[in-house]
């Protein structure tokens, strides 16, 4: 994860260029739709700040984490609020939220330590809180331009929440990618999943 975070922290503002205009507001209803209106919503892995931004301005209550100090920084100054800066294994909230938005971010966690982070979401969603989360989609484990990735099938996100008590998989889905095949990324496939807090 240090080799993760020493990449954010070194390419903060390339990266947020690279991303802070990605189209997400298909997914952003999708998650929305099942959330009480003005409910409140961690971002987990906040990156740019471009959802907390967007929920923030349709009204939400808006927490937003990333485990890069740099990334913390200048998406506090996007979104108009402080970032906490804390990795996931640290994340210590009792029934907080209502919904949690996990895009393009748990990806990072190797594949062992997934449940246990996932056991962390459920505890800090309220009873019928919402979780979305999005993995790269594919069976590859490791290093991949300078991050560490955990790419996710169906079988294995099931497998992985499988012992989550009180969180159940609503729906997953497989989208294309919204940065429309910038830096090469024609053909990459996401897997998207929205579980519920029993």
């Amino acid at each position: 994860m240090n080799k993760t975070l020493d990449y954010y922290n070194q390419t903060a503002r390339e990266f947020i260029r690279g991303t802070i205009d990605a189209d997400l507001s298909a997914l952003h209803r999708r998650f929305l739709s099942q959330l009480p209106e003005h409910g409140h919503i961690l971002d987990l892995g906040c990156g740019s700040g471009r959802d907390a931004k967007a929920f923030l301005d349709l009204g939400y209550t808006v927490t937003a984490i990333d485990g890069s100090p740099e990334c913390c920084r200048l998406a506090g100054a996007y979104i108009g609020q402080p970032v906490l800066c804390q990795t996931f294994d640290a994340l210590d909230f009792d029934q907080a939220f209502d919904g949690i938005w996990a895009c393009a971010s748990l990806l990072h966690v190797p594949y062992r330590e997934l449940t246990g982070i996932f056991l962390k979401i459920a505890k800090a969603l309220k009873p019928g809180g919402i979780l979305y989360a999005s993995f790269k989609y594919g069976d590859f484990e490791g290093d991949r331009n300078g991050r560490y990735f955990t790419d996710l099938d169906e079988e294995q996100l099931k497998a992985l929440l499988e012992p989550v008590a009180g969180l159940e998989i609503v729906e997953s889905f497989v989208t294309g990618d919204v940065r429309d095949g910038r830096d090469g990324r024609d053909g990459e496939t996401w897997l998207n999943v929205i579980g519920r807090k029993s």
